[in-house]
């Protein structure tokens, strides 16, 4: 009796050394499912760092470029325009030259103009030659800022104007020049905005995070202007119109 439950025993420890071993074999022939190979790629992506095993700088280029155009900056700008339009009777008498101020002849207007101003950066073109690397260090070169002037309008209930009794009112189309000329006087004006450092630290806040969640440390990206970019005297290239 013992010994028929020693026989017994003994079987039933093969037994589950034989299920042991078949469930192992099972387990190494499991085929890698396509998507795990994928997740255990891009786990091994996520811990490497920029510029060592894989190429970041074709991510980034696609990143920025969805950003396409963007605006960087907004100013609403408000002038007052003035004219002064005095008639003059000029001539020659006695072998005297004269210049008299006609009477009840002169003709004085101020006209209240607000405009708006967006500066943009243009990234649709972004590419490897924006960017510049050397070990961590990365430096984005920005695309020229672009600046529109997306409306300009006079302010017709606050226009104040002064007319003599000998005098005609201002035309619309003297109106029209005089708001081309506050346009004008705006636009001109624009260098001393600060236009340019607002659109390259707007465009940092948008572009750092992408660099960091690429695995740059922040210390180490740089976002700056062409060197040779002179928005101060070259700007009118970089302005346009969409009022």
């Amino acid at each position: 009796m013992k010994q028929r439950r020693n026989i017994l025993i003994a079987t039933a420890a093969l037994l589950v050394l034989v299920l042991f071993g078949l469930l192992t074999r099972c387990q190494l022939l499991l085929p890698v499912l396509p998507g795990d190979r994928f997740l255990a790629a891009d786990s091994d992506a996520r811990n490497l760092s920029p510029g060592r095993s894989i190429d970041t700088v074709p991510m980034l280029i696609l990143q920025v470029q969805k950003c396409s155009k963007l605006y960087t900056a907004e100013y609403r700008v408000h002038k007052i325009i003035t004219h002064d339009d005095a008639l003059r009777l000029k001539g020659q008498l006695m072998s005297k030259q004269f210049n008299l101020k006609v009477p009840l002849a002169d003709r004085k207007i101020a006209i209240p103009m607000d405009a708006k101003i967006k500066a943009y950066i243009d990234f649709s073109e972004f590419s490897e030659q924006n960017i510049e690397r050397s070990g961590n260090q990365i430096t984005i070169i920005l695309p020229d800022p672009q600046v529109v002037m997306t409306s300009s309008k006079i302010d017709q209930q606050n226009v104040k104007q002064y007319v003599g009794l000998t005098r005609a009112h201002f035309s619309d189309e003297e109106l029209a020049n005089y708001q081309q000329q506050g346009r004008e006087a705006i636009l001109q004006s624009i260098p001393d905005m600060g236009i340019e450092e607002t659109a390259r630290a707007n465009a940092a806040k948008v572009l750092v995070p992408m660099l960091t969640q690429l695995g740059y440390e922040e210390q180490n990206i740089t976002i700056a202007f062409r060197k040779d970019l002179d928005f101060r005297h070259k700007y009118q290239g970089l302005i346009r119109f969409e009022d």
